[in-house]
This record gives C-alpha cells, structure tokens and sequence, in this order.
C-alpha cells in the first residue's frame, strides 16, 4: 500500500480524506508524521486568486519537503454569486480574524457571511475544490462542485467550516444535518477525489 502525505493541518480536511484515501489502498500520511514541523512560511502559500493555484501551491511546498511521498493538497470555499463570488478563495479568512483558528474562526466566517447576506434574496452558492496529487511522475489536478444556497441560521451539528450554514441541493437538508457518509457521497471534496483517485487507479 502506498503513502500519500496530506498537505493539510486542517482537522476537518483530514476527518473527510483519510477515509476516502484509505478505501483506495493509500496509507495517508499526517504532516507530524513525516517530520513536517508547523513553518510561518506556510501562512504565505496561499495567496493566490484562484483554488487551482493554491491547491497546486500546496503540493508543490510539501512535496518538497515530504522526503520523496506522494503529496495530496486540496484547496476549497464557497462562492455565493449574489456578493460577486466571495467568500471564494478568502473562505478560511473570509471574517478577517486571524487571532481565532479552528470553530471559532468557522464561527467567526458564518458569522459574517450571514451578516453580508442579510436582506439578500439570492442565497444560492456552490462549493468548489480542487484536488491536487503531485509525486515523482508530475501532477494530477481534479475539480469537484455542489449546490445549494446559504441558510438563515445555522442547522445540524456536523460537518465543518460553512457546512451549518448550507443548504444541499442534493440531499435536501443542510450539510450540519448530514451523516459523514451522506456528505462525502456529494460534496465538492468527495467529488473532487473521486475524479482524482480515479485517474490515478487508471494511470493518469
């Protein structure tokens, strides 16, 4: 079975990969595990204005530093088109509070998107990500969506980041609402390392 690191210190990120990861035959890899120490210099890979190019940012940094593993990243947000695309890339940053990390700026981010939303009509919003595998061989890249719009108020106790706030077309019912196994059969992560996992399984 092959090891893949995952280019992520995300908790929630890594609640929903692992287990995709490790249904395909990879061993998954935390970035502890590989001696990849927490750097200042990770808080400036993002930076760029689309999903793709920080997803591709993010393998490309702890490839380098992974000790020849495979490298899987992932960059992802919601995008509500009725405030021209944002949250969009700025979706971890998206309340503007860098002192909070974890619930508390997942909270923080609700917070203020409901805040921007108040009065709006137009609710409807998708998830967007963007997978990126890069090993000794080169790069796979993959894309997944799902729709929905955003909620009044927050629903349901799982899931992560905006999910209380997000309504799934798909399922018809909030994501917060939704048992992991539900979400992953059609989020925009699941869906992207579907695609993914299925490229590599055929060779690229």
């Amino acid at each position: 079975m092959r090891e893949v690191v995952l280019a992520t210190r995300s908790a929630g990120k890594l609640r929903e990969l692992e287990p995709m990861l490790r249904a395909a035959g990879y061993v998954p890899r935390l970035l502890g595990d590989v001696g990849v120490a927490p750097s200042p210099a990770e808080d400036g890979i993002e930076v760029f204005d689309t999903f793709v190019a920080n997803a591709q940012a993010k393998a490309a940094y702890f490839w380098a530093r992974g000790g020849g593993r495979a490298v899987l990243a992932e960059d992802s947000g919601i995008v509500v088109p009725s405030l021209g695309g944002a949250p969009g890339v700025w979706s971890k940053r998206f309340s503007g509070r860098t002192d909070l990390a974890g619930e508390a700026l997942d909270a923080a981010n609700n917070a203020e998107l409901l805040r921007r939303l108040a009065g709006v009509s137009d609710r409807r919003a998708y998830y967007e990500s963007w997978a990126v595998w890069q090993d000794d061989a080169g790069v796979v890249t993959e894309m997944g969506r799902c729709s929905g719009r955003i909620l009044e108020h927050a629903v349901g106790d799982g899931g992560f980041g905006y999910d209380p706030i997000v309504w799934s077309d798909d399922l018809g019912c909030g994501f917060g609402e939704a048992s992991p196994e539900a979400k992953a059969a059609v989020s925009h992560r699941g869906r992207a390392m579907r695609a993914l996992l299925a490229r590599l399984a055929r060779g690229r």
